[in-house]
């Protein structure tokens, strides 16, 4: 996770924040009055996506930090709140969105940290039970490298108890909150897939077998946990590689530490596919049994997705019969073939989802 240069916002150039990340760096800085000045630079770039993974920009979010999440037309949301910390990731994974979300993707976080807890402290105040998670546009850990963005989140969620910070990743930086007071109101999450996956489309990513060592660690400090197999690709052997790496999820952690596990399938935008292709050409992640979705995302055939989603839930409920299951992204029809109902039958899925932080995190 080399970071080759900082550019820094002037209008933070004097946050103690600033300072801090630049010294724990040591690499070139600059100070810019316009973003547009990176903007072009990595346009220039052969490979603006990577270049766009090795440079730092500190600013500040001049927008609101909780966001409701986009979600996508026709297919059933969590009702999750976004909290911005920053956006991109130092990671390079085949599948990911923000490669085509951002023009042109740019590593950046936001320095201004008062704004932020003033915004959290008003959240709070109004003592409503709210899913709150940092890894939308970003992965939640990457920046415990170079800031104090845990100590200052974990300790605020825990001295409140209506809502539930969600940190996740695909790493294994997890020293820095070995020691912090938690209360159980942040959930330490950790994206899984195949070890064919992560081998040939999660670049820069640590072994499943580091996560989830790095999840067991989480739970010895007393940390609850949550889990997301997405996205899943369908490949020849797919199903018995799911299923291993279930077997090996609960081989290191105990159920009664989960409070929920999603899953979800490969889907993507169409102008994603020619990144990939260039980015990726040894991937075949985009040439699989895909029909175009009711939000315009390529999907796999429903009864590809159906089968798989059959086979893994049947072998994690096997082991772990309690774990609340549930589907990002999916419709009613694909629900009720899979789960034999639909999440409106239990009050809705943000309901559903509440019910399980409520009990295993000790919200009241």
């Amino acid at each position: 996770m080399t970071i080759k240069k900082i550019y820094i916002d002037r209008s933070v150039q004097n946050i103690s924040q600033v300072h801090s990340i630049c010294d724990r760096l040591k690499c070139p800085v600059n100070v810019v009055d316009d973003v547009r000045e990176i903007y072009e630079h990595l346009a220039n770039e052969n490979d603006p996506v990577g270049r766009g993974k090795e440079i730092l920009y500190l600013t500040q979010n001049k927008g609101a930090f909780l966001k409701n999440c986009p979600g996508t037309q026709n297919y059933i949301c969590c009702g999750y709140q976004i909290l911005h910390i920053g956006t991109f990731c130092t990671m390079d994974c085949s599948y990911c969105i923000l490669q085509s979300y951002f023009h042109p993707p740019l590593l950046q976080f936001f320095v201004n940290h008062d704004a932020l807890m003033e915004e959290l402290d008003s959240v709070f105040a109004q003592k409503k039970n709210l899913r709150i998670g940092t890894g939308e546009f970003t992965d939640s850990m990457i920046w415990e490298f170079w800031t104090d963005l845990s100590q200052l989140l974990i300790p605020a969620f825990s001295r409140q108890n209506h809502s539930v910070l969600e940190l996740k990743t695909k790493t294994t930086a997890i020293d820095n909150i070995r020691d912090i007071q938690h209360n159980r109101k942040t959930i330490l999450s950790w994206s899984l897939n195949t070890e064919e996956v992560i081998r040939t489309q999660e670049r820069k990513t640590s072994s499943l077998t580091s996560r989830l060592e790095a999840a067991e660690r989480c739970q010895k400090w007393g940390y609850p946990l949550s889990f997301h197999f997405d996205p899943m690709v369908i490949y020849p052997g797919c199903e018995k590689d799911y299923e291993n790496v279930v077997e090996k999820l609960f081989s290191h952690i105990r159920p009664e530490n989960i409070v929920w596990i999603s899953l979800g399938t490969f889907r993507f935008m169409p102008s994603l596919k020619p990144i990939i292709q260039k980015r990726f050409p040894d991937s075949k992640i985009v040439y699989g049994e895909f029909i175009r979705g009711m939000d315009g995302k390529m999907r796999y055939f429903k009864p590809l997705r159906i089968q798989l989603y059959k086979t893994i839930i049947s072998h994690i409920r096997k082991i772990a019969p309690e774990v609340l299951l549930y589907f990002c992204m999916e419709d009613e029809n694909v629900w009720k073939k899979t789960f034999g109902f639909v999440p409106a039958d239990r009050g809705g899925l943000p309901e559903m989802l509440d019910k399980s932080a409520e009990k295993i995190c000790n919200l009241g």
